[in-house]
């Protein structure tokens, strides 16, 4: 007997999982062409937004490639590396998972980087953070400053392998690039934006005064709250469904 397989929760997320999974298994192969959308509009029974918008997720997972008036091809897949597969990261149970990871190897870095810390690396820092703040301030997205700003804390410890294992997870390292933070959360972008960065104020003025006892406490704060807050989302989710 065949499992029935569980309805996704997003009819996008459905198609990106079942083609990520066609990918994985070899049965789309590099420099495949993919279906048209019309094909998978019939195939999965959605409509053409919601294939664009599977595309859209698959083309930021570095999956696929989509090349205007030709069609959307399969990428060549990048060596395993460090056996973190960030292409996998879709749903709001995966951000959980690299979140529990995140915790256990930032909490670390950022200690690290309190002793080891150049003043060109609290420059740097700084200049992130107040790009992060001012993109929130207006509206804009603060994704690649806040990633930026965690990718230069792994940097000032010294150990490369910091800096390879934030790499390789890329904009996965950052909730609100993969979700909707804000919208889960059901707050005001402004609250949200408020305690986000008082969150990294307080890592910043850790590792700034070379306190590594703070900055790891801060950075755990911070990781903790976002996973708190991810937690509460996903059981709102899950009681509307139920």
């Amino acid at each position: 007997m065949i499992p029935m397989q569980r309805k996704p929760r997003n009819l996008a997320q459905g198609v990106v999982e079942q083609i990520s999974s066609n990918i994985r298994q070899g049965l789309l192969k590099p420099g495949e062409k993919l279906p048209t959308e019309s094909s998978m509009m019939a195939q999965h029974g959605v409509s053409r937004t919601v294939v664009r918008e599977a595309i859209s997720h698959l083309q930021a997972s570095g999956l696929v490639q989509t090349r205007h008036g030709i069609g959307t091809f399969v990428l060549e897949r990048p060596p395993a590396g460090l056996g973190i597969d960030a292409e996998s990261i879709l749903t709001l149970r995966d951000v959980l998972s690299i979140l529990e990871l995140r915790i256990g190897v930032e909490t670390e870095t950022a200690g690290l980087a309190a002793v080891r810390r150049t003043d060109e690396h609290v420059r740097e820092l700084g200049a992130a953070l107040a790009e992060m703040h001012e993109a929130m301030a207006v509206g804009r997205s603060a994704v690649e400053a806040d990633k930026r700003f965690h990718l230069l804390i792994a940097q000032a410890t010294g150990n490369r392998y910091f800096e390879d294992i934030l790499t390789q997870l890329g904009n996965a390292i950052i909730p609100r690039s993969r979700l909707n933070t804000v919208e889960l959360e059901e707050d005001k972008p402004a609250n949200f934006n408020e305690r986000v960065g008082r969150e990294h104020d307080d890592i910043f003025r850790a590792i700034e005064r070379r306190d590594p006892e703070a900055a790891r406490a801060a950075m755990r704060t911070h990781l903790s709250n976002s996973r708190e807050r991810l937690v509460e989302a996903q059981r709102r989710i899950e009681s509307r469904i139920n």
